[in-house]
């Protein structure tokens, strides 16, 4: 599996699948997580499209350098992987965290990105979201990972599929953000340093945009995807019921046929 290097000599592991004369979709994961959070859309974004996914710094298999991250430096990571994989420009679609990168690389090299995906995504931190990720960073250094991940199964899935799922959540939960402690703090505090400077320019984006949200997210809830809808000048807001922060995987059918719908329905 191929490497690229960012600007700054960090490593950054990527996977490329599905139809390569296809137009190309970089997937971008949120906090902690890596490449294989996009597990559920391998197979029907493979068949349209050629897909790339990453793992940021800190996380996956690339280098997990130590001390706090920068989002400007992460997004930039985006466009060192599109030079690797020899693509000129492509649909980009974030989670969370790789929501706010992916605005961060459209506005740092629009001719770089055809159309932006937002999923779970919010631009401003408010207060309750900085002392919740301070309150993350103090269990994962004193409890590790395994302990934050558990404590935070609540936060990434809806009462719904809680229900459905809690016996497999459990499981399968702390194996799901497979980063290092210092990893994981490391994009913690890139997010609590960069506070509500994402939203400052979010008006100058001219890509088409799908903003997706769970209805019953709590973590980055419907209202903050309203006002990126809102902001952004060619967005269109998509809410799927019953899911939470999970929505790709509490609802991957849903989720893959509204963002598939709207990809192909894009100008080649």
């Amino acid at each position: 599996m191929p490497f690229a290097t960012s600007t700054d000599g960090i490593r950054l592991h990527y996977s490329s699948w599905g139809n390569r004369k296809a137009s190309p979709v970089v997937m971008v994961h949120g906090l902690g997580a890596d490449k294989w959070g996009w597990i559920l859309q391998r197979v029907p974004f493979g068949a349209k499209f050629h897909c790339v996914a990453l793992d940021n710094r800190g996380s996956g298999r690339s280098d997990k350098p130590a001390g706090d991250y920068d989002l400007e430096q992460m997004a930039a990571d985006i466009v060192s992987v599109l030079d690797h994989a020899g693509i000129e420009s492509a649909h980009v679609m974030g989670a969370s965290m790789g929501g706010v990168l992916a605005m961060i690389a459209t506005l740092q090299n629009p001719e770089r990105v055809r159309s932006l995906t937002l999923v779970c995504t919010a631009a401003r931190l408010q207060m309750w979201r900085r002392e919740l990720f301070e309150g993350w960073i103090d269990t994962a250094e004193t409890g590790g990972m395994r302990a934050y991940v558990t404590q935070n199964l609540s936060w990434m899935m809806g009462q719904q599929s809680w229900r459905r799922l809690w016996p497999l959540a459990n499981v399968v939960g702390p194996l799901a953000v497979r980063a290092p402690v210092h990893g994981l703090v490391g994009q913690i505090r890139g997010m609590l340093d960069a506070g509500d400077s994402p939203i400052s320019r979010l008006g100058e984006i001219r890509q088409p945009t799908l903003v997706i949200v769970g209805s019953e997210d709590i973590l980055t809830p419907p209202p903050d995807s309203e006002l990126l809808a809102s902001v952004i000048p060619h967005a269109r807001l998509e809410i799927v019921p019953g899911a939470a922060h999970g929505l790709m995987i509490e609802r991957a059918a849903t989720f893959n046929r509204t963002v598939l719908d709207f990809l192909t329905g894009l100008p080649r």
